[in-house]
């Protein structure tokens, strides 16, 4: 995935969880999920531009179009980082109650934003072989995990028609960043091009009550810390996800200790749109890289899916939307 670890020191700290008491787990269907992530992953790699990605595109919109989202995409281009204009097509999804007393009044509640990216990187830059660091990554769990895990959260919210709305949107062209092997001029915010342009799109027009963005949440030694920008802008936010999964008895993936700032989608979303967004993200600050092992090369393969991964990041988001 795309993501630029800044070397700003945070002491790492624990804010305490109070779990007064065992709550009953929202119904999320982790073979469903799986299932949304292999599919996703059959295309081959979803490299903007490439047939896969755009065959990809297709399947998603249908999908949510098929749990009853009515879905729209932005296109627009971005400066990458060689200094040209990318193409970006993001998807937009808007889920709410089909009738009832739900949809009568979900006028008057704000949406959650719900998010992911759907792209995958075009270079396995982080292949130990200089000449395999040209292959696209196959992206299993950066980035299909996090989709796969929207996608069965809307496939609940048809099945279900909760009243809470939700506005999901599949980021494009977040893994474009500047490649370690460039060695032309350097620019800043190459990554995440997608959220920039939806960001700037909505400006302070947005009237969300917070946003959850995942990433990377489907490998079998998964652990998610309280990244530092999304303990800066929504760490009430944090508190309720970290407190749920705790109270579900998720706590080993799920640590209640602050790790590093990591510039991933969430930070436009907090910083431009000025919407408190939480990034779930593997990411460990006490393993060397902090990232998998197979981050950016061409492992990144159905191999490092676990249902019992998706289980606990998709039972813990649906029990604390609804909550």
């Amino acid at each position: 995935m795309g993501l630029t670890l800044l070397l700003t020191l945070f002491v790492s700290c624990s804010k305490p969880v109070k779990v007064s008491h065992i709550i009953v787990a929202a119904p999320f269907s982790a073979d469903s999920a799986y299932r949304y992530i292999d599919e996703q992953v059959s295309f081959g790699a979803r490299v903007p531009g490439y047939v896969a990605h755009e065959e990809c595109y297709h399947y998603l919109v249908e999908q949510l179009q098929r749990f009853g989202a009515d879905v729209q995409t932005q296109q627009g281009t971005m400066i990458n980082y060689a200094g040209e204009l990318q193409t970006v097509v993001n998807i937009v999804a808007h889920l709410r109650p089909d009738s009832g007393e739900s949809a009568a009044n979900v006028g008057s509640v704000r949406p959650v934003l719900l998010c992911a990216h759907w792209d995958c990187r075009p270079w396995a830059d982080e292949e130990e072989e200089y000449s395999a660091r040209m292959s696209p990554v196959l992206g299993a769990n950066d980035a299909a995990s996090g989709v796969g895990v929207l996608l069965e959260v809307a496939r609940q919210w048809k099945i279900n028609n909760y009243s809470v709305p939700l506005d999901i949107v599949l980021f494009d062209c977040e893994d474009m960043g500047t490649p370690d092997f460039y060695t032309g001029p350097q620019r800043e915010d190459t990554w995440c091009l997608g959220s920039q342009l939806w960001a700037q799109s909505i400006g302070r027009r947005a009237k969300y009550k917070y946003g959850v963005l995942l990433d990377m949440v489907a490998s079998p030694d998964a652990v998610f810390y309280r990244e530092a920008y999304s303990d800066k802008y929504a760490s009430d936010v944090v508190d309720d996800i970290w407190r749920t999964a705790a109270a579900l008895g998720y706590g080993r993936f799920f640590k209640n200790e602050r790790s590093y700032p990591i510039t991933d989608d969430h930070y436009y979303v907090n910083s431009i749109a000025h919407i408190p967004c939480v990034d779930v993200i593997h990411y460990d600050p006490h393993v060397g890289g902090g990232f998998p092992n197979y981050w950016h090369t061409d492992n990144d393969d159905m191999s490092n899916v676990s249902v019992t991964t998706l289980d606990a990041v998709g039972k813990t988001l649906v029990t604390f939307l609804l909550q």
